[in-house]
């Protein structure tokens, strides 16, 4: 069993950061059986923990996985319900990439125990502590917020037609935070210059924003979808593009400190 699946940076702000897709380790008994496709790990959320890097130092805490999508999907309901109904959706142990490739060989696909068993050492712990952490910063501030970090390569047809835009955000169209948040949240977005936005589009929030998002309960929750163009070469996903990355972190700041400063009415 893995010593820890994730990493914790403990907040002092009332905000919380997930990362739930930027990991790469594998099991060791794992690699063995995965293709080509499945050891390159192509629908890795490249580098969102470096985008972020800088949240901690204004209090914002930060949770990241340390384990790949492939190995489970900690952004999917574990029961299997789909996010998008009538839509293309992966799976909670993924068997294809998003690109349709197989991620298995022949015959190593994992089964329905060994899906149990992943979500046993990898799932449940990793929203354990996200659970317990939103619980201490709304018993500490009155409230919490949820910001779940995402990013994509800015064209899967698999997924959306055309190129998706800059900055997707989502709150499971107005139901996992108090509209005035959402508003705040979205004006930094809309406002970037150079970028663009969208509220709610393809991307509204996956089972992170849609279970932990209670307003009622004074816990806020917001997805937001980075196309991977502003601030990566998709073609070669592990270079970071450095200028365009340093103009999408001044936006990030901005809209991290929103999240920090706002209060419920």
């Amino acid at each position: 069993m893995p010593e820890a699946v994730f990493e914790l940076r403990v907040a002092t702000a009332p905000l919380l950061i997930s990362v739930p897709h930027a990991g790469r380790e594998l099991p060791a008994e794992l690699a063995p059986r995965l293709t080509a496709d499945g050891l390159a790990q192509p629908d890795t959320d490249w580098h969102v923990p470096t985008l972020y890097a800088f949240a901690a130092s204004l209090g914002a805490g930060l949770l990241v996985a340390r384990y790949s999508r492939y190995v489970i999907d900690l952004n999917r309901d574990p029961e299997g319900a789909a996010l998008y109904p009538g839509a293309d959706n992966t799976e909670l142990c993924p068997s294809g990439s998003f690109a349709l490739q197989a991620l298995y060989r022949q015959g190593a696909a994992p089964d329905a125990a060994e899906v149990r068993r992943r979500r046993e050492v990898f799932f449940d712990p990793y929203h354990q502590a996200l659970a317990s952490e939103l619980d201490r910063l709304r018993a500490r501030h009155g409230h919490a917020l949820l910001l779940d970090a995402h990013s994509i390569r800015s064209v899967v047809p698999r997924f959306f037609s055309g190129r998706l835009p800059d900055l997707n955000l989502g709150s499971a169209g107005g139901k996992s935070a108090a509209p005035e948040l959402e508003r705040e949240a979205y004006a930094v977005l809309s406002q970037a210059v150079g970028f663009t936005a969208v509220l709610n589009g393809r991307f509204q929030g996956g089972f992170i924003t849609r279970h932990y998002g209670r307003p009622e309960d004074h816990i806020h929750a917001l997805q937001l979808e980075i196309a991977q163009a502003a601030y990566l070469d998709e073609q070669a996903p592990a270079i970071f593009a450095a200028e365009r990355a340093a103009a999408l972190g001044t936006v990030l700041r901005a809209l991290v400190s929103r999240l920090i400063a706002w209060r419920e009415h």
